[in-house]
């Protein structure tokens, strides 16, 4: 028998989005967050850089809109990208008054902004280089201490409860959503008069990822299969040297060891990015993942090495203490020898389609942070504007909520039916399916694409999610299951998206067309469109 819990507000997620939407309405309502792990476990911990925002007199609103516009390569939503530069100072405010420790310039009262790729001014607010753990400390601390704030952990969430789903008449609208207690395998029901997906991305559909472990796709996944639009999911960043070591699963090694100096060799100790670019190992991030992508495809090679050996060891040691004892710890001595490295997924730029309020095509359904396509970020996204993406329409979902009178209903939504499955004695299968979609996805969907090679994965993504759905209708549910029947999901609208763009843009490439195309648009997918 299900568990049932009623609050005002479900929201899924504890990132910067999540945690900004529950502090901003918790004063009038109650609010339950669920977190599939730990409620500090999630993308926002490892956000390194910080949130850009229009703060210094020498900057100006149009001048982030032009760096957006320009990052996104003119494929970014206008209206979008200017509602939420616009909106930029007075959510850095609000990160303020939350008690957010922003660097300061010595003990000055001013903030300390720096400059990061793309951007044109100093606007990049930061708190040292651990803006995101800062964040999260101070939001999360902020939450537990109110009254009306609930936290559900090591919670799954498995898919929406609409009115559609539950035959009811009138507009469809979200009601709740089933969740599984990984504590003690409960399903249990979460209703609210609002439910918003702040679940993080989808990077993990590929095999190598930065992100945390989390980032499944689940809120694209449960959106879609509710019945909303999702938008531009074949634009997927990649950074370009990840440290390759089955135990480090997501530690980056930084540009900053590149701008020093670090060569990028091949197996037999040979340069190969003078080949690329004139820029060589200082090349924009795409020029510099594509470039290893090829490598490792022409040699059949997992890994190539980073080498910045040939620097002192005491200034490896001054410049990069972080990065060094994190190296040490699994083995890999920088100071003496070349590190292995590969590119890695890192941000999902495409989501579910929102409006400027976060909100879906589903009423009472809301989208924020990287689950939410809100065209900021076009075809690629301007670093450290999702921080900032995540503030300004978290609150601004907030308002709409709160503008918004929602007839609360006593609807009944009745207990997750287990009557006609049984444990399963086949969990080789989930792990095989598991590791066969990240390796397919890597091999034909990843940083170089070809008509072949999409082809190909869209044959293979038909094949396994017929194979979990099978699984999945007659076997007990798991996390495994779950997040495997997710990610099968987001990899097949990936494999979608990126076959209907015929051209080169950004963070799609094509050998197959690598020109761009005159007016370009948004790729959006509907869930009535034809597979």
């Amino acid at each position: 028998m299900s568990r049932h819990f009623k609050h005002d507000i479900v929201i899924i997620g504890a990132g910067a989005a999540g945690l900004t939407l529950a502090l901003e309405l918790a004063n009038t309502h109650s609010v339950a967050i669920l977190t599939k792990a730990d409620i500090r476990e999630g993308s926002t911990l490892y956000a390194q850089g910080g949130v850009a925002a229009v703060l210094s007199d020498e900057d100006t609103i149009e001048s982030h809109i032009e760096d957006t516009i320009d990052a996104g390569v003119e494929l970014g939503d206008p209206d979008a990208i200017r509602f939420t530069v616009e909106h930029s100072k007075e959510s850095i405010n609000w990160l303020i008054e939350q008690g957010v420790p922003f660097t300061r310039y010595g003990e000055s009262e001013n903030y300390h902004l720096t400059k990061e790729g793309g951007h044109s001014h100093r606007r990049i607010i930061h708190s040292a280089d651990a803006t995101g753990l800062a964040i999260s400390k101070t939001m999360i601390k902020n939450a537990i201490n109110h009254p009306n704030i609930t936290f559900f952990p090591d919670r799954v969430a498995i898919d929406l409860v609409t009115t559609q789903k539950l035959g009811l008449a009138g507009d469809n609208r979200v009601v709740g959503v089933y969740a599984l207690n990984l504590d003690d395998d409960v399903i249990e029901v979460f209703q609210g008069q609002s439910v918003s997906l702040a679940c993080g991305g989808s990077s993990k559909v590929y095999l190598y990822t930065s992100n945390p472990d989390t980032a499944s796709g689940d809120g694209i996944a449960m959106a879609w299969r509710a019945g909303c639009r999702v938008g531009n999911m074949e634009f997927n960043q990649f950074h370009p040297t990840c440290l390759y070591d089955a135990k480090a699963k997501t530690f980056l090694i930084s540009e900053a060891v590149r701008g020093e100096g670090g060569k990028l060799l091949l197996p037999d100790g040979s340069r190969f990015m003078p080949e690329f670019d004139e820029r060589a190992e200082l090349a924009p991030r795409d020029i510099v993942a594509r470039a290893i992508d090829h490598e490792m495809k022409r040699l059949g090679i997992d890994h190539v090495l980073l080498d910045i050996s040939h620097k002192d060891e005491s200034f490896i040691k001054e410049h990069f203490p972080t990065i060094y004892k994190r190296c040490l710890t699994y083995g890999h001595d920088m100071t003496k020898d070349p590190i292995p490295v590969v590119p890695a997924a890192h941000y999902t730029c495409g989501g579910v389609v929102v409006d400027q309020h976060g909100a879906t095509d589903i009423n009472n359904l809301y989208a924020i942070g990287e689950t939410a396509y809100t065209g900021l970020h076009g075809a690629n996204r301007l670093a450290s504007n999702s921080l900032l993406e995540c503030i300004v329409y978290a609150r601004s979902a907030a308002q709409h909520i709160l503008n918004t009178k929602t007839h609360y209903e006593d609807i009944y939504i009745p207990d997750w039916d287990e009557t006609k499955v049984t444990d399963s004695d086949e969990d080789v299968v989930i792990t095989h399916n598991w590791q066969e979609l990240r390796r397919f996805m890597w091999d034909y969907v990843g940083i170089v694409r070809t008509d072949k090679r999409l082809l190909r994965a869209k044959h293979r993504v038909d094949l396994l999610r017929s194979e979990i759905q099978e699984f999945y209708s007659n076997y007990k549910v798991s996390s495994d299951l779950l997040e495997l029947r997710n990610l099968a999901v987001v990899a097949d609208l990936i494999i979608r998206s990126a076959m209907s763009r015929k051209e080169s843009r950004g963070l799609h490439f094509t050998l197959d067309y690598p020109n761009k195309m005159e007016n370009s648009k948004p790729t959006i997918l509907s869930p009535d469109t034809t597979a």
